[in-house]
Parts: structure tokens; sequence; C-alpha cells
């Protein structure tokens, strides 16, 4: 039977690469593929947390009876998942980076901590003092304290600090981005009146690592953004269940 069918969760894949195909066509309204790209990741977050999830789980049961179920052992479809989907984030990478090329065309550009005006950095410095400083919390790690609860779904910055004449090791910590509670753009002054300027709020508190760890006295930073994305922890299908249960 497997030969004559692919799994679901390879199917479903499948789907997925069609709205990054959306996003790829250079036919449809730049607006619309920024949102095709959009409606992408919020889909891969979902196949993660629930189907991935029950795979993973699935490898916990009789092999023979969940193959019956997935027409293929769930080991075997996690390696061809990792495989599309890392084949299928390099085409992201690409579509977005084409994409803000465009967005250049129209005078709409998404700015850095590193490519700033010293009248954006000015803006910057005082849009995170008086929107975003009171709803940041940075969490400083160490190897013998538990790794901090993160919430799922949410946004993070992984920081890395050191000095420059220091010869230890970096030291690290996190910080919730609180894109829930400010917004997640930020749009910057700019002198031409047609130019938009857009910063993710990550850059902007990137931008004031300096200032949120001044009392360290940290003279490097490194940083990227990164989302959890947790075990949604929904039961497994039915037809598992029923055959499992038949088999035993």
């Amino acid at each position: 039977m497997s030969l004559h069918f692919n799994p679901r969760d390879i199917t479903w894949l499948a789907f997925n690469e069609r709205v990054l195909q959306e996003a790829m066509d250079e036919n449809v309204p730049l607006h619309l593929r920024i949102r095709f790209l959009g409606i992408f990741s919020n889909n891969l977050d979902e196949f993660f947390r629930v189907r991935v999830a029950g795979l993973k789980r699935a490898m916990d049961f009789k092999e023979k009876v969940i193959a019956e179920s997935f027409y293929q052992p769930p080991s075997k479809i996690l390696q061809k998942i990792n495989d599309i989907v890392m084949r299928q984030q390099q085409n992201f990478d690409k579509t977005w980076k084409k994409i803000q090329g465009e967005m250049a065309e129209h005078k709409v550009f998404i700015k850095t901590s590193k490519n700033l005006t010293a009248k954006q950095k000015e803006f910057v410095r005082t849009y995170f003092d008086e929107v975003v400083e009171s709803n940041v919390i940075p969490i400083l790690l160490h190897e013998n304290t538990p790794m901090p609860y993160m919430r799922d779904k949410s946004l993070y910055l992984g920081v890395a600090m050191r000095k420059k004449d220091w010869q230890y090791s970096s030291n690290y910590a996190i910080i919730e981005i609180p894109s829930r509670f400010v917004g997640r753009f930020v749009l910057l002054p700019t002198d031409d009146p047609e130019e938009k300027d857009v910063m993710l709020l990550e850059d902007v508190i990137t931008f004031n690592l300096p200032h949120i760890f001044s009392y360290f006295g940290y003279d490097e930073f490194a940083a990227n953004a990164f989302k959890v994305t947790k075990d949604a922890e929904l039961d497994l299908d039915n037809d598992i269940r029923i055959q499992f249960c038949r088999k035993n």
C-alpha cells in the first residue's frame, strides 16, 4: 500500500508549497505576495505543533502498527519532512530577499540596527525609552540555572554579550519581544516624504542592547530572533488508536 499512497503529512507540505509558489509569482501583486509568505510561515508553525509532534509521539508505538496507519514508518516520514522543509525554507528566504528588492523600488525599506541615519538612531533611542523599555525583561542565562519558561508562539531575542578585552567566553541572555503590546513594526522618520522606512521591533531592541545591559559593561553584542513552537499535545488519530487496540 505504501507504494500507492503518500503520507498525508507529505501531501500537506505540498499544499503549503503551493502557497509559497504564490509568493514567488511575480504576476501576483506585491502586497499579496508578502501576505502569502506570512500564511506559509504560520501554516508551517501549526504543522510542527500538531503533525510533526504527533509523528514523534507515534514513534513510541509499535513500528508495524503505526506503519499501517501512516503507510510508512514515522521516522522515515520525519526525515522526508525535514528534507522538504529545508528546501522550502531556502526558497522562502530567496523570495523574501527578492520581495525586499521590489519594495525598495517603491521606496519602502526594511531597516536594521546597522543602517540607520543619525536622525533615525535618535528616534529609535527615544521610542525604546518611551514605548518599549517598560515591556522588556532581559533574562540572563547561566549553566547552573534552569532554562526559563518560554511561551508557545512567542518571539524571543537570543543575545550573546562580551567585553573586547575579556578572555572568557560570551555570556547569554533572552529577551521576549513584546510585539503583543507594542506592535511588530515601527515606522521611522525620513527626509524623503515619499520614502517609507520600517524597522522590526526586534531590531529596535537589538539597537538598544548597549543601553539595556549598560550596568554590566559589555561592549560587543550579537543577537538573533527566534520563535518557540511547542507540541500542541493533541491526541493521536482515532484510526491509530483503533488499530493499536486490535493488534494488542
